[in-house]
């Protein structure tokens, strides 16, 4: 998985506005405010608050 630096920063969860981290290992982006992971496809993060998975 590869992601531009530059997008990384400018990426924020779209439901609490909250920054985000990078699980390489799940191929996610996660907010640890809100608890809730965002899928990456094919270098694309979907950050849509419907498709993201809740933490357990």
């Amino acid at each position: 998985m590869f992601l531009d630096p530059a997008l990384l920063e400018i990426l924020v969860c779209p439901q609490c506005r909250s920054s985000l981290f990078v699980d390489h290992d799940a191929s996610e982006l996660v907010c640890q405010a809100c608890g809730l992971a965002y899928p990456v496809r094919d270098d694309i993060p979907v950050m849509l608050v419907e498709e993201a998975r809740t933490l357990a």
